[in-house]
């Protein structure tokens, strides 16, 4: 039979009051030898000789079963490694069982004491049986170990954490001694019956990722979406974070926290896209990572489906920017009016990819950090809980307790917080096996902390961890928690049953103060600048799509691109999250630029009255309309359009052509007119670059005038001489023809009745040259010349500021007339 817990509680007790001062004599040694030869050696620029516990280093990398009840073996192993340049000889390892502690504080206080002995570590479990010998361990040597001990042989007492070393006792050439040369700390949470009041806990397990896409599409049907990098083709991929995300959390008890541009980036990702190449050009994505893409969706929909699923507006905005950087960005395209846009699209997204309802009920500032203007940005968008942490919603009262997660904060609005200590239990870098084991170990040990401080009083947290954990880390979450579904004092609920908890009567319900604000994270935000430019960009894309005829195809597009924008994920990343604004400003600015005026060269104007064309351009893949192109003359007196000084016209151009619109001037003087040419919206805001242009007027000189005249009159004069020409002919052929009837009364009618006269009437009497008794022999033609065609009028005359001027309007344009 074991020994009481009494006897057990004495012996070690006993055993640190007899190893104190024993164990402070030997250090104390090595300590005053190591202060005096540290000085040449620090002079020397050498690193100094480890001594002490830290002549050896020792690495815990596995510890099974995590919570051990009394029928199991508990198996510790690792490596250790002489740091020193002295071997060490006659070692031995050893699991040491310390005393329970009693609070949370203090397993802070263990898990920081490092490399040190303290005196409370105990003695050898199970005696020399369990010991692992090194009779020699060479300097820069790493040798592994693997302890294993019956759980009933390490005399542990009653419910509680207890403090587990696992020590290296060994001597070197200098310290003939047995002493304590290396040492690791972990914990034992220890409840072998089950708890009769267990504390919930809800984990949050988010899906977030930064963003890869860029604002640019391509112009066919589809938008074919352009990402920068395929990034994000790593993190889907197998083994990539996203991927351990998703695997990993299907057989976990946890609750979805998602951002819809991850979904919708995948998505996008499951079908043609672009991917921008390290010299600027962009290059089609390969067809396998579609197949990719589609496999972690449908993995995703498998394990979300009949879950609860919190989603975040999409991009997952930084709330705390937005509350005190956006805030003062004044006016409808300011940062806060984007929140409920992008609730509605995450709602979107998530039906339309993973047909699921969300929850949109919550929301998420940078590392739970809260004060009144965060909460009340958190809430604009229609959010009732917002997600804090306990390090920012601090506890001001005594409860001797950790409180439950739900806290009322007015306004029908709760402040969900999150346990700090079990939230950031797994940051940092997990890829070691023992600084994974050690997180288990403290997260298990503080769990069960929670649950003692008071073991009658039923609570709930909730954990909140960060956002983007890497695969390693996911890795070391889900080992955690699969542990705590086997452990008998905690129990599994979701977050949206955590947020309607009935909260502790004595919690803190007071939002912490803006000047509470950690600084740290103040320095991260995006800056004012950054708002005014979203600003500028909203107001622009306002502006533009008034003008389309399908707007859907750039508003929502870019309408995510400014959720991205606004993201979270860019904290710490401030040049990076410029780039991106800058390439979305960019982008909308080359597309509004694409519906110009062509420029016009100087035009000239001979006469008084002439038509100017202008012509309207647009290279986008759309039509345009809602637009009035407007032409004003600078000087109207001199130069009058339409008869006034501006004259406009409704505009409407089909995608990827252009189309002239003619103008009717009148002149009053001679000389150049400044015209100038402009697109305007039907509230009346000129729309692009205005184009101006120079008219010059030519006056008809009288000479000219005299010479057409002249020439008028030489017609009309000409028209008469043949009118009376064709009359004598007439006149003479009717002569001819009566004489010739005449003669042949006589004839006996023999011959031919006709014969003799057929001559002078098919003969070339007249038709075939001059009549020398003619007065007009001298004039040519006959009898069925064509009248001169009507001269053209001096007052139309053709302008030279026609639709087809190659000078003005330039080459290649298509005109649809």
């Amino acid at each position: 039979m074991s020994p009481s817990p009494a006897r057990r509680w004495l012996r070690r007790t006993a055993a640190s009051l007899v190893g104190l001062p024993l164990l402070a004599g030997l250090l104390a040694a090595p300590a005053a030898g190591a202060a005096v030869s540290a000085q040449p050696e620090r002079q020397a620029g050498t690193k100094a000789e480890p001594t002490g516990p830290r002549t050896v280093s020792v690495s815990i990398n596995s510890f099974l079963p995590e919570i051990p009840t009394e029928s199991d073996t508990l198996t510790i192993s690792g490596r250790i490694r002489n740091e020193s340049s002295r071997a060490v000889t006659d070692a031995s390892m050893a699991l040491r069982v310390g005393p329970t502690l009693n609070g949370r504080s203090q397993i802070d206080a263990a898990a920081d004491a490092g490399a040190t002995v303290t005196g409370t570590e105990g003695v050898p479990a199970g005696g020399d049986e369990y010991l692992q010998e090194f009779k020699k361990v060479a300097p820069g040597v790493t040798e592994d170990f693997r302890l294993s001990i019956p759980v009933k042989d390490l005399e542990l007492g009653g419910d509680g954490v207890y403090q587990l070393a696992v020590t290296l006792t060994g001597r070197t050439e200098t310290q003939q001694f047995d002493q304590i040369l290396g040492i690791e700390r972990t914990f034992l949470p220890w409840q072998p019956e089950a708890a009769d009041t267990r504390t919930e806990y809800s984990y949050m397990w988010p899906l977030i990722a930064r963003t890869h896409l860029t604002a640019r599409s391509d112009s066919d049907e589809n938008q074919t979406p352009v990402f920068k990098d395929e990034d994000l083709l790593k993190e889907i991929s197998p083994g990539g974070r996203l991927e351990r995300m998703v695997s990993e959390g299907t057989t976990l008890p946890v609750t979805w926290v998602i951002d819809p541009d991850l979904v919708a980036s995948a998505d996008l990702m499951t079908r043609p896209y672009n991917v921008e190449g390290p010299d600027g050009k962009v290059v089609a994505g390969d067809e396998d990572n579609q197949k990719i893409a589609r496999s972690w969706l449908n993995s995703l929909s498998k394990a979300v489906k009949d879950e609860k699923v919190v989603v975040l507006p999409f991009g997952d905005p930084d709330l705390a920017s937005m509350a005190h950087g956006g805030a003062a960005v004044k006016g409808p395209q300011g940062s806060l009016s984007h929140l409920k846009d992008a609730t509605e699209a995450a709602v979107a997204t998530l039906e339309t990819v993973l047909h699921i309802t969300p929850n949109t009920d919550f929301a998420w500032p940078a590392e739970g950090a809260v004060d009144p203007s965060i909460v009340n940005v958190a809430t604009s968008a229609g959010a009732s809980n917002v997600i804090a942490r306990s390090d920012s919603f601090r506890e001001t009262g005594n409860l001797p307790y950790t409180p439950t997660a739900a806290r009322p904060i007015g306004d029908g609005t709760t402040a969900v917080v999150a346990d700090s200590r079990l939230s950031k239990a797994f940051q940092g870098d997990m890829t070691s096996a023992e600084r994974s084991t050690l997180a288990v170990q403290e997260f298990l040990a503080q769990s069960l902390m929670v649950n003692l401080q008071d073991p009658e009083k039923q609570r709930s947290l909730v954990v909140a961890p960060q956002r983007m954990p890497t695969a390693a880390q996911v890795s070391t979450m889900a080992r955690a928690i699969r542990a705590l579904q086997s452990d008998t004092w905690s129990g599994a609920a979701n977050l949206i049953t955590a947020a309607k908890e009935k909260p502790d009567a004595g919690a803190t319900t007071e939002v912490p103060a803006a000047s509470a604000y950690p600084a740290s994270l103040r320095k991260q935000e995006m800056p004012q600048s950054g708002f005014k430019e979203i600003k500028e960009i909203q107001e622009r894309l306002d502006e533009f799509k008034v003008i389309l005829t399908r707007p859907e195809r750039v508003v929502v597009p870019f309408g995510r691109s400014i959720d991205r924008a606004l993201s979270t994920s860019w904290r710490g990343m401030p040049k990076e999250a410029l780039e991106y604004r800058v390439g979305v400003g960019d982008y909308l600015k080359e597309l509004t630029e694409q519906v110009v005026l062509i420029d016009k060269s100087e035009a000239k104007l001979s006469g008084r009255s002439a038509t100017i064309p202008v012509t309207v351009q647009n290279n986008l893949a759309q039509g345009v309309k809602n637009l009035r192109l407007q032409l004003i003359s600078t000087q109207p007196k001199r130069l009058q359009i339409e008869g006034g000084k501006v004259a406009e016209v409704e505009v409407e151009v089909a995608g990827g052509h252009a189309q002239s619109f003619k103008f009717s001037t009148s002149a009053n003087a001679s000389g150049p007119v400044d015209v100038v040419a402009r697109l305007v919206t039907q509230d009346g805001r000129q729309y692009g670059d205005s184009i101006p242009f120079s008219v010059k007027v030519t006056e008809v000189p009288p000479t000219v005038l005299a010479v057409i005249a002249g020439g008028f009159l030489l017609l009309v004069l000409a028209g008469f001489r043949m009118y009376q020409r064709r009359k004598k002919i007439a006149a003479r052929k009717a002569e001819e023809q009566n004489g010739g009837t005449a003669e042949g009364g006589g004839s006996t009618g023999d011959g031919p009745a006709d014969g003799p006269t057929a001559g002078p009437t098919d003969g070339p009497a007249d038709g075939g040259g001059p009549d020398t008794d003619d007065p007009d022999a001298d004039d040519s033609g006959d009898s069925d010349a064509e009248a001169a065609p009507e001269p053209e009028q001096p007052s139309d005359p053709t302008p030279d500021t026609s639709a087809e001027s190659t000078d003005p309007s330039g080459t290649g344009e298509r005109v649809d007339r």
